[in-house]
């Protein structure tokens, strides 16, 4: 089934789209693979991108509450041709949204990757990015409420998160968890003490 890309802010497009028209911009960007193009250039697949930290994740230890999540910005994927090259993200400004920064690396490629492979799940989702800085890991959060804001709302009990690579040691890349099962055990490393990972979400051995 289709996945429900949300719309992203008008503001946040209009700034990506006009940084790609800008030499400057393109050419002092970190990205070798953007500066050395000679085509157009598209951005796609707009995905807002939600923090979880360690103030947020802790709910879950204090009477079961539900975690908090803030919205830190949108995040564009940059299309060349037939391919994949490069992600612009924005972020909010006093003045609104504004283009943030170009970046290439394995989150491109495992965002596409994620992203394919949710399509083919049987079920409607809403994609976004949830990111655990603490732990250098990326997830990308399948939100069951297609229709919901996607700015906003917390991930659901029944909500999947599909940990991109590279993902921390002992969590398995594109499998997808339940957040009921896998926020735990990030509760977990977020704690001085952390208990081994639950073999449900353990990579396979080698």
């Amino acid at each position: 089934m289709p996945l429900h890309v949300p719309p992203a802010p008008a503001p946040a497009l209009r700034s990506v789209l006009a940084a790609l028209g800008s030499p400057t911009a393109v050419h002092e960007a970190h990205t070798p693979a953007l500066r050395a193009l000679q085509g157009p250039m598209t951005a796609e697949l707009p995905l807002p991108v939600h923090v979880l930290d360690r103030l947020h994740i802790s709910g879950l230890t204090a009477g079961g509450r539900p975690p908090r999540t803030r919205l830190t910005g949108w995040r564009f994927l940059i299309r060349s041709g037939d391919r994949y090259v490069a992600a612009a993200d924005t972020r909010l400004t006093p003045d609104g949204w504004a283009f943030s920064h170009f970046f290439e690396g394995p989150y491109v490629a495992a965002t596409e990757r994620a992203l394919r492979q949710a399509e083919s799940l049987g079920k409607n989702y809403q994609p976004r990015l949830l990111s655990v800085p603490e732990l250098y890991m990326l997830t990308l959060w399948l939100h069951g409420s297609v229709g919901a804001d996607a700015s906003a709302g917390l991930p659901a009990a029944a909500d999947l998160l599909v940990p991109l690579a590279p993902a921390p040691p002992g969590i398995a890349a594109y499998r997808p968890h339940p957040v009921s099962e896998l926020l735990p055990v990030l509760t977990h490393r977020l704690t001085p003490t952390a208990p081994p990972v639950p073999p449900s979400v353990a990579a396979p051995a080698a």
